[in-house]
């Protein structure tokens, strides 16, 4: 965390301890604005119109325009943008709650729309974004940059921030919605940084097929290694856990071993040069179904609302942040580019944003109604605008991603990049403020929280008893009159016919028969007599 040079000569205060005194300030500064966010928030928790995302942007803002005044212009910021402070610091315990709080039920009931959108929607606007930049920005008087950064631009400008969308969204009035929006945010996030990261490391020098071909398996390898790794990973924790018996002497060493093995997978990721975020997220997912249910009762509870509040307190801390830093003074100055251009190149990558998310929400959206046979299933055109709107808002990894792109390398960097970041982060204010504070009117106005209630479990035909019993019956008796049975349903059929529930009916046998027995989770607690679970046990 590096405090800027200017607090110094804001703050002239005598100290006697070894730290910084501007770090000190800094800190001080931004843990009051945490405090002034988090009670804004709560008294606006019933306004339509904010919530605490904008509250901290808008706080941000504020606070880099008093710090911007007070320098006499030379600077808007308390903290500089350190993009090892957002993804090592701030990135992961967002991701993973994000994991370990989700509904598995529900996220994986919806898994192939989250995929469909997640990974191949990104990919389509990554292509629609990067086409437009290549085409457009030459017209506006940009002409300096590479493919690569054309290409960097399609994956940055790609990374949604739904997270105003989820604060407005019920995950038990609207579960359908919110899983969607929910895993389809989390999923694009890691494709696009994992996009981002595959067009760095590819050499654009001489194109054809085989540098394409390449991006692809780049692309695959990075993904799936990286999944692998945080389902590794969980399973370790779940297994040492259950195996050592920490609950027995002390419920800490429960919460450190788990905290500490969800941050362990996401550092190792990194250094192997893997996407971070779909790591710790799947090891999240992971802990959540073994490892949480082998600790014991306080652990439970500790665990749980220890990583909410760390996440909520990180998200914050983030919107702040991005807000303070849209200010930078330095950028603008060295961007040295006139209004009209800066207006316009932002309103360009806007219009890309729109456009791009629209290329693959309402197709694709389209496409998994002709293969869905249930009218409960198919996503209404309401819907479908609802997921397309809560993807339109951009966040910090969009700032941190061009930063890392765009920020000066070896002291010398062009206006034009200057400008890429400028005009980067008029996106995301201007879609965090705009879209962010009509988002809650606009989901009462298409009046979609009495729609899709009925998508929850119990109405569907395909429960897993239903499949129990069509699997194990020999047959049926015919309408016809006569004995004879009529013809078994074959294993293929119920697998065509309802996949997701037929998929998780084999799940559930082989999780209950060989996961489980070894890793642990719901009905194999190991018995620890001194932890309030043995306590009940033995009562």
């Amino acid at each position: 965390m590096a405090a800027s040079d200017t607090i110094s000569v804001l703050f002239s205060l005598p100290t006697s301890s070894i730290l910084n005194t501007s770090t000190v300030i800094a800190i001080n500064v931004f843990v009051t604005l945490l405090c002034a966010c988090i009670v804004v928030g709560h008294l606006l928790e019933e306004n339509r119109w904010a919530n605490e995302s904008i509250t901290a942007l808008l706080l941000g803002l504020v606070s880099g325009v008093v710090v911007l005044l007070l320098s006499n212009g030379q600077s808007s910021r308390i903290l500089v943008f350190s993009e090892e402070l957002f993804f090592i610091y701030l990135l992961p315990p967002i991701i993973f709650n994000a994991g370990f709080q989700v509904k598995k039920k529900q996220f994986f009931k919806n898994f192939s729309i989250i995929l469909l959108f997640g990974v191949f929607g990104t990919i389509i606007s990554f292509c629609l974004i990067s086409l437009g930049a290549f085409l457009l920005f030459r017209r506006i008087g940009v002409k300096s940059l590479t493919l690569q950064d054309y290409l960097a631009v399609g994956a940055i400008l790609s990374a949604t921030d739904s997270v105003c969308t989820l604060q407005v969204l019920n995950q038990e009035e609207t579960p359908f919605l919110y899983s969607v929006v929910f895993g389809e945010g989390v999923v694009n996030d890691a494709t696009s940084i994992v996009l981002f990261n595959a067009v760095q490391s590819i050499d654009f020098s001489n194109i054809d097929t085989w540098t394409a071909l390449k991006l692809l398996g780049t692309f695959l390898y990075l993904f799936f290694t990286s999944t692998i790794l945080g389902i590794a990973m969980g399973l370790l924790s779940a297994y040492g856990i259950k195996t050592l018996y920490f609950g027995r002497h002390s419920t800490d060493r429960e919460v450190a071993i788990m905290m500490l093995m969800a941050y362990l997978s996401y550092m190792l990721a990194e250094l192997l040069s893997l996407s971070g975020i779909l790591t710790v997220f799947f090891c999240g997912l992971v802990m959540s179904h073994y490892t949480w249910h082998n600790v014991t009762e306080s652990s439970r509870i500790t665990t749980k609302h220890a990583f909410a509040t760390i996440s909520f307190i990180a998200e914050i801390f983030i919107f702040l942040y991005v807000g303070m830093d849209a200010l930078d003074i330095d950028k603008w100055k060295e961007s040295s580019a006139s209004a009209g251009t800066s207006v316009g190149i932002s309103a360009t990558l806007f219009a890309l944003v729109l456009i791009g998310r629209a290329a693959f929400v309402f197709p694709l959206a389209n496409i998994s109604n002709c293969i869905n046979r249930r009218d409960s299933d198919k996503i209404e055109f309401g819907q479908q605008f609802i997921i397309w709107w809560a993807g339109l808002m951009r966040g910090a990894v969009t700032i941190a991603l061009s930063y890392n792109q765009f920020s000066a390398s070896g002291g010398k960097e062009s206006h034009e990049r200057a400008l890429m970041i400028t005009s980067t982060m008029i996106v995301v204010v201007f879609s965090t403020v705009v879209f962010g504070s009509v988002t809650k009117p606009l989901i009462q106005a298409v009046q979609l929280r009495h729609v899709k209630s009925m998508t929850s479990d119990a109405a569907d035909f395909a429960s897993l008893e239903d499949l129990r019993l069509l699997f194990l019956e020999n047959g049926e008796q015919s309408d016809n009159g006569n004995d004879q049975p009529a013809p078994k349903r074959s294993s293929f059929r119920l697998m065509m016919r309802y996949p997701t529930s037929t998929v998780h009916y084999f799940w559930r046998k082989f999780d209950d028969k060989f996961m489980r027995p070894v890793f642990g989770g719901r009905g194999f607690v190991p018995f620890v007599p001194s932890s309030p679970t043995g306590a009940a046990d033995e009562t």
